[in-house]
């Protein structure tokens, strides 16, 4: 029976030695080939991804397109913004929910529309009692037995939290559940941080034989100082759209009023991004180290000029530090 138990520090290591390797053959490049293009759209909290989902998917239903909008956010704020500010009952608690009332869940009690648009929020645990991650699987497992392979929808977009990197937020890059990745960024440090990890998530796939690309950066917020533009020519991707840092999309996103429409004077931004994403195909990033990433920056912004010094022994013990006795024998001259 030993011998049955499988050695997973082996397959640990043959995993990592796997993907330390080129890989021999392309994974080919071009537009998805299925009908429905499932897109996921990672980055920072609270850059804006559900600001830019929730115009972005209004308006791609305006231009006549089938959409479904899926919130992966724990805060479920992607649905709110659609939903004029109202919060939509979770696929996660309304699970829990019906299973205690012995109940089935129906595309009803988890799917809603506006606009065209149909949305639903996967959810996630409360504060301290679940994992996020956990939460993400097991609402496309429920997903899945609600027929989601059967749905007719020309886009799905997929709205993830790409601060978190465990498995659950990566499952659409590991799993081959996208074939592309949508990055939403502005120009700071921390939000291209986030953005270099998920370019570095779907090159580590990549070479384990994974499809998944990234179609291209959005930058939210765009102030003109070129930081993200500079960061997407580094790992060769394309600027999809740049909206504005204005004080009107500010204000209509606070009181979570729709903008991508053809009705707002953001319409014609949002309709030319909507075209970007459905044409842009998923092509493989060249994530940057750390070092790289921060060259992006002026270095007294970021401390990059920094040296490290080596901390000792004795700044370790502080006042507690006393001359250590030498055990080298000293000889007397003959």
């Amino acid at each position: 029976m030993k011998d049955e138990v499988p050695n997973l520090k082996d397959f640990d290591q043959r995993l990592r030695d796997e993907a330390a390797q080129e890989p021999t053959l392309e994974v080919p490049q071009g537009e998805p080939t299925s009908k429905t293009q499932i897109i996921a759209i990672y980055g920072k909290g609270g850059i804006g991804k559900s600001f830019t989902l929730a115009n972005l998917s209004h308006m791609m239903a305006e231009q006549g397109k089938r959409v479904l909008l899926i919130g992966c956010d724990p805060k479920s704020d992607t649905t709110s913004l659609l939903f004029g500010g109202k919060a939509c009952p979770t696929i996660i608690e309304t699970s829990g929910a019906k299973k205690v009332a012995g109940e089935e869940v129906k595309i009803g009690d988890v799917c809603f529309k506006r606009g065209g648009v149909f949305a639903m929020e996967l959810g996630g645990p409360e504060v301290g009692r679940g994992c996020g991650g956990r939460g993400i699987i097991h609402g496309f497992e429920l997903l899945e037995k609600l027929g989601f392979h059967d749905w007719d929808f020309d886009y799905v977009l997929l709205d993830f939290l790409g601060d978190v990197v465990c498995g659950g937020f990566g499952l659409p890059i590991a799993r081959d559940m996208a074939q592309k990745v949508i990055l939403v960024a502005s120009n700071d440090l921390q939000s291209l941080y986030v953005a270099n990890n998920v370019c570095s998530a779907v090159e580590y796939f990549r070479k384990l034989g994974g499809n998944v690309g990234v179609a291209g950066l959005v930058i939210n917020k765009d102030d003109g100082s070129g930081e993200a533009q500079a960061f997407a020519k580094a790992v060769d991707i394309p600027v999809l759209a740049a909206i504005p840092q204005d004080d009107d999309l500010r204000k209509k996103s606070a009181n979570y009023q729709i903008v991508g429409t053809k009705e707002s004077q953001w319409g014609g931004l949002f309709a030319e991004l909507g075209e970007a994403v459905g044409i842009a195909p998923p092509v493989r990033p060249a994530p940057l180290d750390q070092d790289g990433l921060l060259g992006l920056f002026d270095a007294k912004d970021t401390g990059g000029d920094y040296q490290l010094v080596p901390a000792t022994d004795e700044d370790m013990r502080g006042k507690f530090s006393k001359p250590k006795v030498s055990l080298e024998v000293v000889y007397d001259d003959a």
